[in-house]
This record gives C-alpha cells, sequence and structure tokens, in this order.
C-alpha cells in the first residue's frame, strides 16, 4: 500500500525517539511504500484534487543522523490516490495546521482516507477535550478572567495555570498558598483578559510521573509511558527534561483508557494520548502523540506493529 505521511521536515527526526520514524520503519518492513510531504506541499485548486505537490518514497539507510532516508522518488501526489493519509505534523495548532485540515477534509471529499479525522483533529483541542469528561478530571477552570483565576486560587491553594496552545510542557506555571507573582503569572497568559487559560489544582501525584496512556484503534495499549520531573522542575515532560519510564497501566489508567477508547475511536481518531496524572486525565493529545519508541523498547511491546495492525484494518473496513 501507499502510504503517505504529512510530518515536519525529515532531516529534523530524531530517529532514536521520533514515533513517526517508527510508524514509517514498521511500514516499510511489511513491504509498504512509505511517501512523505510536509504540510506547505498541500494544494488544492479549482478543477483538480487536494495534492501533495512534493511527495517523496523513501527508504531505510540505516544511519541515525540528518541521512536517515533516501528518496527513491518524487513527484505530486493527489492525496485520494494514497492507500492512507497519515497527518503527523507536530504542534503548535496554529493557523496553518487548522487550514491543512481543512485541505486534508476536502481531500477525503476526494475519497482519501485520512487518519485522524481532519475534522476530529479541529474538534479535539488537547487542552480542552478534557471538559466533555468531568467524572475523569481534576478540579479545573478555564477562563480569561483574572479574578476567577484568584478566587480558584484562594479556594485550591496549589494551582497549574497554562496556556490553551502550549506544547512539551511550555508556559506551565505553578504558584502555591503564598500566591507568589499569581498576578505576573495570570498578566502573563492571559495578556491582560485577551487570552483563555486553563487552571488545575495541583496534582502532587506528579511526581511519579504524568503518564502518557496510548489508544490505538479504539484499545490501549497496555503500557504508559510515566514522564517524571527531574530535579526542581515540576514538569514531566520530556521536552522539559522529564525522565520517560515505562510501565503497566494502573487499575484506574485502565478505567479511563477503556472509558475514552471507543468514543474518540467512532469519531475517527485512530491514535490518541491520554495524559493522566494520578487518577485524573489532564489532556487528550490528538495531533502527533509520540512514546512509541520509548514504550517499545523498555517493554518489548511492539507499539509501531499495533499502530500498523490498526491502521491496515481501518484501510481494508
Amino acid at each position: 500500500m501507499d502510504l503517505l505521511f504529512v510530518a515536519d521536515p525529515l532531516g529534523t527526526f530524531k530517529t532514536y525517539k521520533d514515533t513517526t520514524f517508527s510508524m514509517m520503519r514498521e511500514a516499510l518492513a511489511r513491504g509498504h511504500k512509505v511517501w512523505a510531504c510536509e504540510q506547505s506541499d498541500l494544494v488544492w485548486r479549482r478543477g483538480a484534487r487536494v495534492v501533495a505537490r512534493s511527495a517523496r518514497a523513501i527508504a531505510l539507510t540505516g544511519s541515525s543522523g540528518k541521512d536517515w532516508f533516501e528518496v527513491l522518488a518524487e513527484r505530486e501526489m493527489a492525496l485520494a490516490d494514497a492507500h492512507a493519509v497519515l497527518m503527523r505534523k507536530d504542534p503548535p495548532f496554529d493557523s496553518e495546521y487548522f487550514y491543512a485540515t481543512h485541505l486534508l477534509q476536502q481531500a477525503e471529499r476526494e475519497g482519501a482516507r485520512v487518519f485522524n479525522k481532519p475534522a476530529a483533529l479541529r474538534d479535539h483541542p488537547e487542552k480542552l477535550s478534557i471538559l466533555e469528561f468531568p467524572a475523569l478530571i481534576g478540579p479545573t477552570l478555564v477562563t480569561r478572567d483574572a479574578q476567577a483565576v484568584r478566587a480558584f486560587h484562594d479556594e485550591h491553594r496549589d494551582i497549574i495555570l497554562k496556556p490553551l496552545d502550549g506544547m512539551g510542557g511550555m508556559g506551565i506555571f505553578r504558584v502555591g498558598a503564598d500566591g507568589l507573582n499569581l498576578g505576573s503569572i495570570i498578566e502573563t497568559l492571559n495578556a491582560h483578559g485577551t487570552r483563555t487559560v486553563m487552571v488545575q489544582r495541583y496534582l502532587p501525584e506528579i511526581a511519579q510521573g504524568d503518564k502518557r496512556v496510548l489508544l490505538i484503534g479504539g484499545k490501549p495499549v497496555p503500557y504508559c509511558l510515566a514522564r517524571i520531573p527531574q530535579g526542581s522542575e515540576i514538569r514531566g515532560n520530556l521536552a522539559a527534561g522529564g525522565k520517560g519510564v515505562a510501565q503497566e497501566l494502573s487499575a484506574r489508567d485502565r478505567e479511563i483508557a477503556e472509558t475514552l477508547a471507543p468514543v474518540l475511536a467512532a469519531r475517527g481518531l485512530l491514535l490518541v494520548g491520554l495524559d493522566v496524572i494520578g487518577d485524573c486525565l489532564t489532556e487528550i493529545n490528538v495531533t502527533s502523540p509520540t512514546g512509541f519508541q520509548e514504550i517499545t523498547n523498555q517493554t518489548g511491546c511492539n507499539v509501531p506493529a499495533l499502530f500498523i495492525d490498526a491502521l491496515e484494518a481501518a484501510i481494508a473496513a
């Protein structure tokens, strides 16, 4: 099958940990043809179909550096001519990403099979999607209003504030009972009332890790990746220096995963990354979930194989 990956520039991949690379490697090992393009390559014109103007068929070289791939062919490709299109552009979910989902949705109208489904990508912003499942989350506030944030702090005393468009732990602040710098942090994040922020009660279980629980094809992967903060850092994100430790799902992890898996799969989300701290769901990641290689290397559970299995089944359905 021809699989077209819409991704970041291939030369930027850190192949020792990149999840998209692990998907490509597994697909190639099964005899599928892997094509790659960038979000900027997507083009539509009246009277024609959505195309990737510079789709490249690739093979692996065995190198772990920037030359990890070789280009076998390069051409314009209509997305509907691929057996599957995988949207794997990393965040941020900015205007260009938003526009790309509309081009991908047009490609769907022309017959393309896109994973994750473009409309579902738009409908599930990664911070706000948890609001649909209040029984699974901790105390949470979404607001622009500084006084509402202060009242939330008065109630819970130890809180986390974060922007709705952040990634990799960027822009996350903790404010303890003394309220030190709360005003300045609010001003920084809400830009004097012009930007919406999320505020949550601090969960001390973060010391045991911010767990990434993967859902593939409507089923939980049996292992998660606990991203454990290091030193004085409060963030477990690997991009912020957290240590990734794979571990079996706890009973609560599985409960959360099995509650969400069928709901999200029915909406066209083949791959989802849930973030869980302690007993609480904190985010639902749908744009470009990661963690495949860390879990596979530490447990022997072949997560890329589980994903390609689910992709092949979805294409055949």
